[in-house]
């Protein structure tokens, strides 16, 4: 059943503008929420005299809460609204950061960043189904297509401030910066938007655990999700293991760390530009090829490793497969986000949260049996995940449902 209800704060009219960027804005915070402290891991592992895999964890352990919140937190932001839920996640994050900043206690760490991932969890999928509530049509898709090229901005950004910040001022100045940022973004929410729900659903678990299960159930959706998890998995397995490779066994600076991590953020954001670019061509036909040629890459970057391996092969090609990767999640994202409009808040955290969960389990159980150690290691982790890609890209063949 759906209730109108009557908002205490909607967005102003004069606001709506305003509220769009802050909106977009928001949507790269999971992004950048791990992405600064990439060239710190070397350093935060020495600081804390812990081991490289109880870093890595830290990245993990938000991830796993993230995806496991998007998982839920979809019926709550349908039932109760977005606004009021995501400008306490944005204080609750940087309370979080700030005690970050303020120990050397691992395990205190491991808390905060599932307080992270819980709070990040509720404000991006609120913001995914803004849109979803103010816009339809082909002005929906088109800020639809928008999202992933916008969310690659954090990996774009996040790991160059972070390369500076860490040479500069420490490991623990990544998470001052994400505290200040959560506290702007905060005062400027609470000025500026609102609630955007105007139909409520009841709270009712046995109809919502039913949308939940038609979800599922419907494999191109299903498939769909498994897809963007490969893609991003692609991503999340550098951020693990390339700040080691370059400061470890390149030995070089968290600064090139950080400026390799920039420009395989702006890779990704060439594959969500492709993506948005041909959203109207033949979707199989754009998918095929685009896996096609992460095939071929990878087999290059496998082989060529024997006689030449460097800071320059492995970021050109990272660069190449990263975007495969944004296109491969441009296209799958934007189709799973807009299958369910009518429940916006649920289609959005489950394509958020079985994304993460899918990602946080397969980059640490891949990173835990290829150590970051090399570009060799690197090379095939790759291929595992495009490997797996092909074989989900041969079953959504034979079960095509509104993917055409």
């Amino acid at each position: 059943m759906l209730t109108q209800v009557s908002s205490p704060k909607c967005i102003k009219e004069e606001h709506k503008g305003i509220a769009n960027l802050l909106a977009f804005a928001l949507i790269p915070l999971s992004g950048f929420a791990t992405d600064i402290y990439l060239p710190s891991l070397p350093s935060m592992a020495a600081t804390l005299q812990v081991s490289n895999i109880q870093v890595q964890l830290t990245l993990t352990l938000f991830l796993i809460s993230y995806g496991v919140t998007q998982l839920f937190i979809g019926s709550i932001l349908d039932s109760f609204g977005r606004y009021k839920i995501s400008l306490w996640g944005l204080i609750i994050f940087a309370l979080a950061s700030v005690a970050i900043a303020n120990t050397h206690n691992i395990y205190v760490i491991y808390l905060m960043r599932i307080v992270h991932g819980i709070t990040v969890g509720a404000i991006v999928v609120s913001k995914r189904a803004y849109f979803i509530d103010l816009f339809s049509g082909e002005q929906l898709k088109h800020y639809l297509s928008l999202f992933s090229i916008i969310w690659s901005t954090g990996p774009i950004i996040a790991p160059f401030v972070g390369g500076y910040l860490q040479t500069s001022f420490g490991w623990e100045s990544n998470f001052y910066f994400l505290a200040l940022f959560a506290a702007i973004m905060a005062v400027l929410e609470y000025i500026f938007s609102g609630e955007t729900l105007r139909l409520y659903s009841d709270f009712n678990i046995k109809k919502i655990g039913g949308i939940y299960a038609g979800m599922i159930t419907t494999s191109s959706f299903t498939l769909g999700l498994a897809m963007i998890g490969l893609a991003y998995s692609m991503v999340m397995i550098y951020n693990m293991t390339g700040p080691f490779i370059i400061e470890h066994e390149l030995h070089l600076s968290p600064v090139v760390s950080g400026y390799g991590s920039l420009i395989l953020g702006f890779a990704w954001l060439v594959g969500g530009f492709v993506g948005k670019a041909t959203i109207n061509k033949p979707f199989f036909k754009r998918i095929s090829l685009n896996i096609a040629l992460q095939v071929v890459f990878v087999t290059a970057m496998l082989f060529s490793i024997q006689f030449v391996s460097g800071l320059y092969s492995l970021i050109f090609f990272a660069f190449i497969i990263h975007v495969g990767a944004g296109f491969t999640f441009n296209n799958f994202f934007t189709y799973c986000l807009s299958r369910f409009p009518k429940n916006a808040g649920i289609a959005s955290g489950l394509s958020g949260g079985i994304n993460y969960v899918i990602v946080s389990f397969l980059s640490y159980g891949i990173v835990f049996f290829l150590p970051a150690k090399d570009e060799f290691n690197l090379g095939y982790s790759y291929a595992v995940l495009i490997l797996a890609s092909v074989l989900v890209m041969f079953v959504l063949k034979s079960r095509k449902e509104g993917l055409d």
